[in-house]
């Protein structure tokens, strides 16, 4: 059994939670990295948080795919509300941009930048790092959180370009593999070719994996990350498990001895 840490997980939509914390404490994880999308589940990650203390820490984040569903004012509290808890929370997160045609549709690339822009702005003044969704909008991303003057940053799931792949690292940020990581080609790359010192693991959880038999990931299956990373590497599953381990707490200021 290895101490594992899932550094992006949607606890709040959860199903079934303490049971789901519970399996992941008997597989070896040691802490969650549980990341907000709106207001509402903002709220929710920093209650989970204080019931599962120096088990969950909180990022509060505001998700693009959220930014249709919100007005100017209603944006403007949703950052009002993380400026406000900044001290309780390890990361702002999840943010960032996403280019797919159905969200562009309903939230266009200038509001989806100016969000951004603040919300780094928010992360930089108060020395916190960012969570970054890029899905399509990965060179963008990367340029606002270069022009931010970000010194953390990990970009979740990514399934981008080489050349920017090579950006990241070299800017000294970071990549998380998910399960994905056993089947999706596009992000099998970008792992393989992630150095493992750049490396974190996460489940996206609740998220569906999986081509033919799909299932509902819960923190437990940052196994699956873990073992995929060790296929595409070919490192013992014990190196990656400590290597990425060691990467989070650093990376989040995390209370944790390992």
């Amino acid at each position: 059994m290895y101490n594992l840490i899932d550094t992006h997980a949607h606890l709040d939509e959860l199903k079934n939670l303490g049971l789901a914390l519970e399996e992941a404490k008997k597989i070896g994880i040691i802490a969650v990295v549980a990341v907000g999308s709106n207001n509402k589940s903002n709220i929710r990650t920093l209650e989970i948080s204080q019931v599962h203390r120096h088990f969950v820490y909180p990022a509060l984040g505001l998700h693009p795919w959220e930014l249709a569903n919100l007005g100017t004012l209603e944006i403007d509290d949703n950052l009002r509300f993380i400026e406000r808890n900044i001290a309780s929370a390890v990361a702002v997160g999840e943010i960032g941009l996403d280019y797919d045609k159905r969200v562009v549709k309903v939230a266009s690339k200038k509001l989806q930048q100016e969000v951004l822009g603040r919300l780094l702005n928010i992360a930089k003044d108060y020395a916190k790092p960012a969570i970054i969704h890029s899905r399509y909008a990965w060179r963008d991303a990367l340029q606002m959180v270069q022009d931010a003057g970000m010194d953390k940053a990990v970009f979740h799931w990514f399934t981008g370009f080489s050349g920017v792949l090579r950006d990241i690292i070299d800017g000294g940020y970071f990549v998380s593999a998910t399960p994905a990581a056993e089947y999706h080609e596009e992000h099998r790359r970008a792992v393989k070719e992630t150095p493992l010192p750049r490396l974190f693991l996460e489940t996206d959880c609740p998220v569906t994996y999986g081509r033919a038999a799909g299932y509902e990931s819960r923190p437990a299956d940052v196994l699956r990350s873990m073992g995929a990373v060790s296929q595409l590497k070919e490192i013992d599953e014990a190196t990656i498990a400590a290597q990425t381990t060691r990467n989070a707490i650093g990376f989040f200021s995390l209370e944790i001895e390992f």
